[in-house]
């Protein structure tokens, strides 16, 4: 017999002495009905479970990476080049896999069904080979701007525009709507919300994915979100981006930002939110790839980092959950150490698992050589695999991991998501300025020249205001007007009774918008006289450039749902 061998019976007999030592004795009397042993808890289930894996499969519960197709079974050639293997399902099998995510570059995202049928095929080849160990299916289904799940999905708006409207029911309604929907699709696990307190304008990566730069509205808002995704839709949240990502001006995907804030400033503006998270009691945790020397002097990335991992987040937050890394295949982990190292790392600080290393099996058998060498105690893998096992028993992933497909139409994009969707947005636009009391426009015939960022969001506009009544025409110019572009939107707008331009991220002058040409299309159409409606789509910062704009209004996201609720609050419907 096999070590492993025995290892996996000594697993049974363990899962069977945990049951039998339950039992209780049926009382006896004619009249007393025999009493069943009590149900295991989802701890217990989990050592039992932990006690017959090999090496290998508790190596594999750590690892969370994308599978490419739209079918488990169908092969695709990504998954050979990066695996080495041809289905999704051979993915799962090779390593053992703890969890999958989802993306629309990977996944049919736009096809709901096919995502469902997928989830189902994923979880058959989990459970049908090694541990029988179901996966964490997860996605980034933020809300707004960070949306991987497509139409008929329910488009919720996203963190600041839910800050915006300052209500923790709203919140958690989404959360609750998000979160059934994705459960319909064999989803269970959310890599959201961002819990990062944006008190940077020229954050660059986390901006209106954030609630607020308010820390004690962003714990509110971050504790109902939690609650709608857990308590209500029953999927699990992952809180993100622990330390706290919202003071940058560096992009983690492309480099290591540095975070200056004292110890005290960390605690006053950062951690509020994720210790609501914590006290909420959130299933998983997701680590940032930034650096704060107050927090831990070495200068290690926060993914990597013990003090910050395990002193603060575990010792004195008292955490005990699952914590994720962001994506090992960002350069903010990558720069300071090579890619067989990092995943130790990882570990070594108190991550339990590790999200799209670069190399997959690069990462997977440098684990297992650390294991060997005595670099990492099999002991530490056991605690990390122990509190995911314990999670897919909490969350009845282990009896039950399948959905059924023939339901996504009657859980996804329904009525009642479709009003809540509706409901909610309408309270998170922002009328800034209306100086010259342009608003509510009048509900009467007139010409209505809408221009600016985005084909679909000026489209989808204009045909609000001809809902209404209004001879409205659109006009995209793009987040990069040329000379032209704004030449032809200043004529537009001369043949127009009403201009309303909507401007993204114009304040952006290192990516999205380097020359300042929104800025000048903007200042070009003021300056006919005409009225002008300046709607911020996504960073609301954008009026720092163009403060003489007398109405100024901000919608957070350019989503679908956005328009239909801008048109309501310009026309003053709510």
């Amino acid at each position: 017999m096999t070590h492993h061998g025995r290892r996996r019976r000594l697993g049974l007999a363990v899962s069977a002495a945990l049951v039998a030592g339950l039992a209780v004795a049926a009382p006896t009397g004619a009249t007393a009905a025999p009493a069943g042993p009590p149900k295991p808890t989802p701890a217990q289930r989990a050592e039992a479970t932990l006690a017959g894996m090999t090496l290998e499969e508790k190596v594999g519960q750590l690892f969370v990476t994308e599978v490419y197709g739209g079918d488990a079974n169908t092969p695709d050639q990504r998954n050979v080049d990066a695996y080495g293997v041809a289905t999704p399902a051979e993915v799962v099998q090779k390593y053992h896999l703890g969890g999958v995510i989802y993306f629309a570059w990977s996944n049919p995202t736009n096809d709901l069904k096919q995502i469902a049928e997928l989830s189902n095929g994923l979880q058959r080849a989990a459970v049908g080979s090694g541990a029988e160990v179901p996966l964490l299916i997860g996605t980034d289904q933020e809300g707004g701007l960070v949306s991987r799940m497509g139409p008929p999905f329910t488009a919720m708006p996203g963190n600041m525009a839910l800050g915006a409207g300052r209500k923790a029911s709203a919140t958690r309604a989404a959360a609750k709507v998000i979160g059934k929907e994705l459960k319909a699709l064999g989803v269970n696990q959310n890599y959201a919300p961002v819990a990062d307190v944006n008190v940077n304008p020229l954050n660059p990566v986390i901006g209106v994915r954030s609630f607020s730069s308010d820390p004690q509205l962003t714990a509110e808002l971050t504790k109902a979100a939690v609650q709608g995704y857990e308590h209500d839709a029953k999927i699990s949240a992952t809180p993100k981006h622990f330390p706290g990502h919202g003071d940058t001006e560096v992009d983690s995907h492309t480099g290591i930002p540095v975070i200056d804030h004292t110890r005290e400033e960390w605690e006053q503006l950062d951690r509020p939110p994720f210790e609501a998270a914590v006290k909420a009691g959130v299933d998983t945790m997701m680590t940032a790839h930034i650096v704060v020397p107050a927090l831990d002097p070495s200068e290690d990335p926060a993914t990597l980092s013990k003090p910050i991992l395990t002193g603060i987040l575990r010792e004195e937050l008292g955490y005990d959950g699952v914590v994720i890394t962001d994506s090992l295949r960002m350069d903010g982990v990558r720069e300071k150490y090579g890619d067989e190292e990092i995943p130790l790392r990882a570990l070594e600080a108190g991550v339990d698992q590790l999200l799209m290393p670069f190399d997959m099996d690069l990462a997977y058998n440098s684990v297992l050589d650390a294991v060997a060498s005595g670099r990492i105690s099999e002991e530490r893998i056991d605690q990390s695999v122990r509190r995911i096992l314990e999670l897919k028993y909490a969350k009845g992933l282990v009896d039950d991991p399948f959905v059924d497909p023939g339901k996504v139409g009657k859980y996804v994009g329904n009525p009642a998501h479709q009003a809540t969707a509706k409901r909610v947005t309408d309270r998170t636009i922002t009328v800034i300025t209306n100086e010259t009391k342009t608003l509510p426009l009048a509900k009467r015939s007139r010409n209505v020249l809408v221009t600016g960022f985005g084909a679909e969001s000026t489209a989808n506009l204009a045909k609000e205001f001809t809902k209404r009544r209004a001879k409205a025409t659109a006009l995209e110019t793009g987040s990069q007007p040329t000379d032209a572009q704004i030449a032809e939107a200043v004529a537009a707008a001369e043949a127009n009774d009403l201009v309303v331009v909507l401007t993204m991220n114009a304040s952006d002058r290192k990516a999205t918008d380097p020359g300042g040409k929104q800025e000048q299309l903007v200042k070009a159409l003021l300056a006919t006289g005409k009225p002008v409606i300046v709607v911020a789509v996504r960073n609301p910062y954008d009026i720092a450039y163009f403060p003489e704009a007398p109405t100024y209004v901000a919608t957070y996201s350019y989503s679908p749902v956005v328009m239909p609720s801008l048109a309501r609050v310009l026309f003053g419907e709510v």
